[in-house]
């Protein structure tokens, strides 16, 4: 057993890991500040939680697993007023208790190898659009997270204008490049050149130093700058110290409205973005490690089935959330054992006056990481080839964005693949019978 948590939270190189751990608070940031302005929600709480289910499912699984909050609950919180924090923890409640239920009886790992490939992957490129979409919003537009709107154009210039956005994007995009893959294979032709002369070894001693630098963790370590600059008197409103732990009481009506309004839109998302999709591309990732559904299912279930009776925000692991920890480097369970170990610290020690920090810290470069870490999930479908899996995934992906409904998009995605399925059936029978009447 600590054989293999040691293997799990290896760290291999420490600042790829620790600049992996970036990757996901893109997503992370912006709805838990705009739960905690908008709701109250207690993000010292939110903060120990976390980061408490970041180094456990990092220490099980051994890949940068996620976590990330459960984002049809969180919008219909933000756009409901009468959906307060018992109806959001009764629907993360419930959310939770289904998971387990689907993980335990083996029904999750039954759907996870029945679903087509071609499905899952539209899934995939749906979610990691809408991430990209959402990404460039955050970067052109000023966002009121508290009333989850857009508040006009950005500036071109300031502390959270869009000329800092582009840079930030350029500098990303000149370190990392297109991803690691490319990166790897010309660094090994340029290693069996026995002829490489000294202009070629400079150029590759150049690069290695590029890819080598933490370039998100640089981009959020300016963007936390940037936000003490903002507003230098933020430091007066640290309050030391963890927030007082409270279990929520959740009447009959807030289970009621949680579970109609929270869990029943939230659970088609939960189990084909946060189990049936993180299954796929982590097995896509990392084919040596071997999880099942049914575990992934089970740890979604218990991390809210645990947090949300204190006041936790509801979490889910998320596709997304893992391309994007990849894309910059995370390739262990160490790297989001060291984001949790983070979340874990700060929220003991500031708690919920961190709050300050989050609300000056520039939109347009979350928008940022967040935009690679959606190109990264929707790069994943390239290893579709044939033109009928591209058909199916290609509506499964309109219907999904179109429809803002990830349910409805595999539903037609299903349809379609089940319709092409039938068609090539008949023809194939159509055929045979042919051939048997031309047949003397």
């Amino acid at each position: 057993m600590f054989k293999k948590l040691r293997i799990n939270l290896a760290i291999h190189s420490k600042w790829a890991e620790i600049n992996g751990a970036m990757g996901d608070l893109g997503t992370y940031i912006p709805i838990v500040l705009a739960l905690t302005l908008a709701k109250d929600l207690n993000l010292g709480t939110t903060l120990i939680f976390t980061g408490v289910y970041n180094m456990v499912t990092g220490a099980m699984y051994g890949v940068p697993m996620p976590v990330q909050p459960m984002k049809s609950i969180a919008a219909v919180a933000i756009s409901s007023a009468d959906f307060g924090i018992p109806e959001v923890m009764a629907a993360g409640i419930c959310t939770g208790t289904i998971m387990v239920l689907l993980g335990i009886t083996g029904l999750m790992q039954l759907v996870y190898r029945l679903i087509p490939l071609s499905v899952v992957r539209g899934i995939q490129l749906s979610q990691g659009l809408s991430f990209a979409m959402t990404a460039v919003k955050y970067i052109r537009k000023v966002q009121n997270f508290s009333k989850s709107k857009s508040a006009g154009s950005r500036h071109w210039f300031g502390l959270d204008g869009l000329v800092l956005a582009i840079v930030c994007a350029c500098f990303i995009v000149v370190i990392n490049g297109a991803g690691e893959e490319n990166e790897e294979r010309e660094s090994n032709q340029e290693l069996g050149d026995d002829m490489e002369d000294q202009s070629s070894r400079r150029k590759r001693k150049w690069k290695r130093f590029m890819t080598a630098l933490p370039s998100a963790f640089i981009v959020f370590l300016l963007g936390v700058v940037l936000a003490f600059i903002r507003e230098p008197k933020v430091v007066r409103h640290f309050v030391f110290g963890p927030s007082s732990f409270e279990v929520v009481k959740i009447s009959r009506h807030a289970w009621k409205e949680g579970f109609i309004k929270g869990t029943i839109p939230q659970l088609p998302l939960s189990i084909l973005n946060s189990v049936i999709a993180v299954c796929k591309l982590s097995y896509d990732l990392f084919p040596e490690k071997d999880f099942s559904a049914t575990s992934v299912a089970v740890t979604v279930g218990l991390m809210n089935l645990v947090g949300c009776w204190f006041g936790a925000m509801p979490c889910c692991h998320g596709a997304g959330g893992l391309a994007g920890q990849y894309k910059f480097g995370g390739r262990s369970g160490g790297c989001v054992a060291i984001l949790g170990a983070a979340k874990l610290i700060l929220g003991l020690v500031l708690g919920s006056s961190l709050v300050k920090v989050l609300d000056q810290f520039p939109v347009g470069v979350l928008g940022v990481l967040l935009l690679f870490a959606g190109v990264e999930l929707a790069m994943a479908v390239r290893d579709i080839n044939s033109k009928e899996e591209v058909f199916v995934m290609l509506i499964c992906t309109a219907v999904s964005l179109v429809g803002s409904s990830a349910a409805l998009g595999f539903l037609c995605g299903i349809a379609v693949h089940v319709l092409l399925r039938l068609r090539n059936l008949t023809s194939f029978r159509s055929c045979s019978m042919i051939w048997r009447q031309g047949t003397p």
